[in-house]
């Protein structure tokens, strides 16, 4: 549960014009869509998909890291590790677990020919769409265990995009239906509730002496 005293006095410390904007950024915030990368190299490009889910309203990216253990690049991410939650995996099994264990279907995005165009895509089904290497996309156990398939329709020679790239095509046109439907994709009141007290924290400079003084004067 969130101490809503606790939330209550962070949030009369941020500017009006702050706590407006958390409300109006968590009017588009979704979980309906989660996005994993699976050992990507280069962690700029993490980033990049980072800072796509940012700007399209993805809530969580879950990363991967079996062979590469890296941190954000906060040049790239520009400051979207505040706001996008990460969860860490150091195996696809772990990974294909979890989200399977929320509810999601397996999505791998993949150039192969049979794969579901995006503009074809079922929105209606929460899913985690899954991104690859660099050089070598997906692992086959992903694509092993995946529920289905997606592309990016595709007219020149190359037969690939960048991952942060392909990742942004992706995320923008899936997120824009789903807010163009009926389907019931906003965050829950609960996890509302929950963002706007780790945005306010993440916002406040010196926040544990903060939040020290505020329970030693506020015991539990």
């Amino acid at each position: 549960m969130i101490d809503l005293d606790y939330l209550a006095f962070l949030e009369n410390i941020l500017t009006d014009n702050r706590k407006e904007k958390f409300l109006k950024v968590l009017e588009n915030r979704t979980k309906h869509f989660t996005i994993a990368v699976e050992d990507v190299f280069q962690m700029h490009n993490t980033s990049a998909v980072m800072r796509s889910c940012e700007v399209f309203g993805i809530q969580e990216l879950n990363i991967i890291e079996q062979r590469f253990g890296k941190r954000i690049d906060k040049e790239i991410a520009l400051g979207a590790q505040k706001w996008v939650d990460i969860n860490r995996f150091d195996s696809v099994e772990g990974c294909v677990s979890s989200l399977r264990n929320k509810g999601y279907q397996i999505i791998a995005t993949t150039p192969h020919e049979n794969d579901c165009m995006i503009q074809d895509f079922d929105i209606t089904k929460p899913s985690a769409l899954f991104f690859g290497t660099e050089k070598d996309g997906l692992s086959p156990e992903i694509l092993e265990k995946a529920d289905g398939f997606l592309k990016i329709p595709m007219v020149g020679f190359t037969e690939s995009l960048n991952i942060s790239v392909s990742a942004a095509i992706i995320i923008q046109n899936l997120t824009n239906r789903l807010r163009n439907s009926d389907i019931d994709w906003h965050l829950s009141d609960e996890e509302i509730l929950e963002k706007r007290l780790l945005w306010a924290k993440n916002s406040i400079k010196d926040i544990k002496r903060i939040e020290a003084r505020y329970y030693q004067e506020n015991p539990r």
